[in-house]
């Protein structure tokens, strides 16, 4: 159950009741971020990045918060993170790069509270960017992640590289934002899957519950 309060103004979302909130120290500055656990020990961990800060993405976003109840349920611990200059985390909207080595930080200081745990990467929209550029880090030093799962990746708008075969891709057949074939047209050339929401818009609106079954059903196949 989502929980509510106002601050300055703005209604805040978080999780449920437990989520935890809690600050790492980054490049730019401090990072907010978010911590909910599942019922009982911790599977893995499930770092989630939010949609691009300047067009009003937070952690807090529906299609993030419907991630983390997913990952939640298979028993994953769920960290979220507000990139630089979205709510309490400091410093300035870097493109990519530098949000890039602010989840690594993220990841690093929840890896030593679980440790030995594997690690998903999960991102929507510009967050699918942003973990891409992870992942290929977290390749090169030789601790990839078990497996991504990238809701409306960024096409043809930003530069997504290659990503695993493994990796779960989740798209609105409506995407105004990026088009289905544009997806189809980064995706072909690597052979990878595409789950496709009929009637989904790059929002997902009306159609969020969709994400959270698909990640469910899908993640262990």
């Amino acid at each position: 159950m989502c929980l509510q309060r106002t601050m300055n103004g703005k209604v805040l979302r978080y999780m449920n009741a437990n989520t935890q909130r809690f600050h790492v120290t980054g490049p730019a500055g401090q990072l907010e971020c978010a911590l909910d656990l599942p019922g009982g020990q911790p599977v893995g961990i499930a770092l989630l990045a939010h949609p691009h800060p300047l067009y009003g993405g937070t952690m807090d976003n529906k299609v993030v918060q419907m991630m983390a109840r997913a990952f939640i349920g298979l028993g994953y611990a769920a960290v979220r993170m507000n990139f630089r200059g979205v709510g309490a985390s400091q410093g300035t909207h870097t493109g990519g790069p530098g949000e890039m080595e602010d989840m690594a930080i993220v990841l690093e200081h929840i890896k030593r509270q679980y440790p030995a745990l594997p690690v998903a990467l999960g991102g929507y929209s510009f967050g699918t960017y942003v973990q891409s550029l992870l992942q290929e880090r977290l390749s090169a030093e030789g601790i990839p992640p078990e497996r991504m799962v990238l809701v409306s990746t960024t096409a043809g708008k930003w530069a997504v590289d290659a990503v695993p075969k493994n990796t779960l891709l989740i798209h609105g057949e409506a995407d105004d934002v990026v088009p289905l074939s544009d997806l189809f047209q980064w995706a072909r050339p690597q052979d990878l899957p595409v789950v496709v929401v009929t009637g989904g818009d790059h929002l997902f609106n009306r159609k969020l519950h969709h994400i959270r079954e698909i990640i469910s059903e899908m993640w262990r196949r």
